[in-house]
């Protein structure tokens, strides 16, 4: 796909769908202009969801000996000199002693496995082969001797299952059935009462002291608490404070190669938080790396993991705004008290009341002096957690998974001392009805326009991103944006472009909308993350990520997995 950069020429509306992108407050900015300026990403060689292979793809295996033949009714009471039979009645041996089945089966998708079943026969013979995958559906077909058969099967629900294939030979009166146990790959969601797993201040999670420079701090995820063995993702919201000089902060899986991605990138003297999405390692740990050369603080607090276990999938949805405390909407209207907390009402109203967690967008505007928010399941008491950290007078957004409390309800509690406007919108859900199973892959960094030959996103313009390529199946994506060398104020917005990668090369693609959402909110001269977890818009697979300032700026967009359907 060759890469090329191109204007629009198209009058700017607004997009009636924006995907599931954290939206947030914007700031009041100049009206749209007439055109969009657009530029093919910088895509990393080969970052092509659809190339990426199933992550941590699985294979089963199970030989010919493991085979259990037995003689059909039809042959019971048949003599059989070979057998040596002397009284009628005794069951004797069926023809085609060799009858049996091979069976190897790997991971095709986050629900589908393909199984490969190889018939052993005699010569000759006419096989039926019947096929039951261990969730009440089976299949069928015929075989010859010597032939390897290949089935796909999707579940609906993630989890292990035993497969049993049978293979008969109706004309010498035998059967043979091999079982394979098999799991499949995808992962769903299970959420976490906030909860402090890391904090180098005190010493929780780490031995008590500061990171170093350029060196890494592992935490351990699986069999810390109640998060069991097994885990494969976890959502934590990660917090570098202390900060000395500038850096960045990288979140991996534990005992992996340090990846060259970032989550979140602080400056001298500044608390920043940024929530993540990351694999867990096969020993359990995720590592927190400090890309300063001066020594840092890290906090780290999850709510959710990610098992290859039936739990919650993942729903995207239109971004709606829950609660605006400066208009009253969803909440009392004026600023959040000091030390005080809101009730939000979510499950029944903007997501399934069965849904147990919610993906969010949260901003803190106005605030009367510094201070932190902290969103949590209803009918408990406010942890020790925080999702945002904010300055006076400062505007600020972070994106949250929260458990929902049993009536469908979160809290957000204001921990400054002074009053703030709080923002809540929400982006997507977590429910057991919900289809969309995690893919965690090692962080990629899939797009950074600084190495781009077309250089920074222009200003009013779009990048568009394929990262599926018309795979059906993938609903979204799980991202890490980062805004750099930012030359004036602008916020960000990230929607499916309704084009493909086709139309936009033979110049026959249409002008998706500007948006209206925004994902992360910039002041001229800052660097700034936020996790999006970007819809694919479809089977088009193409992503847009609008700079809606006045001026051009650098992005850089890292990937930590993809959810999918199907």
């Amino acid at each position: 796909m060759r890469s090329r950069r191109l204007v629009v020429s198209a009058a700017v509306v607004v997009a009636a769908s924006v995907g599931f992108i954290p939206g947030l407050a914007q700031a009041a900015g100049p009206a749209a202009g007439p055109s969009a300026p657009v530029v093919k990403g910088a895509t990393a060689p080969g970052a092509d969801v659809t190339k990426l292979g199933v992550a941590d793809a699985k294979t089963f295996h199970s030989p010919k000996e493991r085979s259990v033949r037995k003689t059909l009714p039809a042959a019971k009471g048949k003599a059989s000199a070979s057998a040596g039979a002397t009284a009628q009645g005794v069951e004797t041996a069926a023809g085609n002693p060799e009858l049996g089945l091979v069976l190897n089966a790997k991971s095709v998708s986050a629900h589908g496995i393909e199984l490969r079943a190889q018939v052993v026969s005699a010569a000759g013979a006419t096989l039926k082969v019947v096929y039951d995958w261990g969730d009440g559906t089976t299949d069928g077909t015929d075989a010859t001797p010597g032939q390897e058969v290949s089935l796909k099967h999707s579940y609906a629900e993630l989890g292990e299952y035993k497969v049993k294939v049978t293979v008969t030979d109706a004309a010498n009166q035998a059967e043979s059935v091999n079982e394979l146990p098999l799991s499949t790959v995808g992962s769903d969601f299970t959420p976490y009462a906030p909860t402090r797993l890391l904090d180098t201040r005190d010493g929780t999670g780490a031995p008590r002291g500061m990171v170093q420079g350029y060196s890494a701090v592992k935490l351990k995820i699986a069999g810390n608490g109640k998060i069991p063995a097994g885990v494969t993702a976890v959502a934590l919201n990660v917090t570098a404070t202390n900060t000395a000089n500038a850096g960045h902060i990288t979140v991996y899986p534990g005992g992996s190669t340090r990846p060259t991605t970032s989550n979140l990138n602080f400056e001298m003297n500044q608390t920043v938080p940024n929530m993540v999405i990351v694999p867990v390692g096969k020993d359990g740990t995720v590592e927190l790396y400090n890309g300063s050369w001066t020594q840092v603080d890290l906090i780290a607090d999850i709510t959710g993991y990610f098992t290859r276990s039936a739990a919650s999938g993942y729903t995207p949805m239109t971004p709606v705004r829950a609660v605006d405390t400066r208009s009253g909407q969803g909440a009392p209207q004026g600023q959040v008290g000091g030390r005080k907390s809101i009730g939000v009402q979510l499950g029944g109203w903007y997501v399934p009341s069965n849904a147990t967690a919610v993906a969010l967008n949260v901003t803190a505007t106005n605030p009367r002096e510094d201070g932190h928010l902290t969103a949590y399941p209803s009918g408990q008491q406010a942890p020790n957690t925080s999702n945002l950290n904010f300055k006076a007078k400062q505007t600020i957004a972070n994106a949250a998974v929260i458990p929902l409390g049993s009536d469908g309800k979160i809290n957000i509690f204001n921990g400054a001392w002074a009053g703030t406007d709080v923002i809540v919108d929400v982006v997507g859900y977590y429910s057991p009805d919900s289809a969309g199973a995690f893919m965690p892959i090692a962080p990629l960094r899939w797009t950074d326009t600084r190495t781009s030959k077309w250089g920074p996103v222009p200003e009013r313009g779009y990048l568009w991103e394929p990262f599926s390529n018309g795979e059906e199946g993938i609903a979204g994506y799980v991202l890490n944006t980062t805004v750099t060398n930012t030359q004036s104020d602008g916020f960000l917005s990230v929607a499916p472009d309704p084009n493909t990668p086709e139309q936009y090369n033979n110049d026959t693609s249409v002008f998706p909308g500007r948006p209206t959402a925004s994902t992360l909110n910039w002041t001229a001269g800052k660097t700034v993350p936020n996790l999006v977890q970007a819809s694919s818009g479809g089977v088009n697979g193409v992503v847009d990520f609008w700079n809606q300032g006045w001026a051009p700026t650098d992005l850089i967009v890292d990937m930590f997995g993809y959810y999918e359907t199907k």
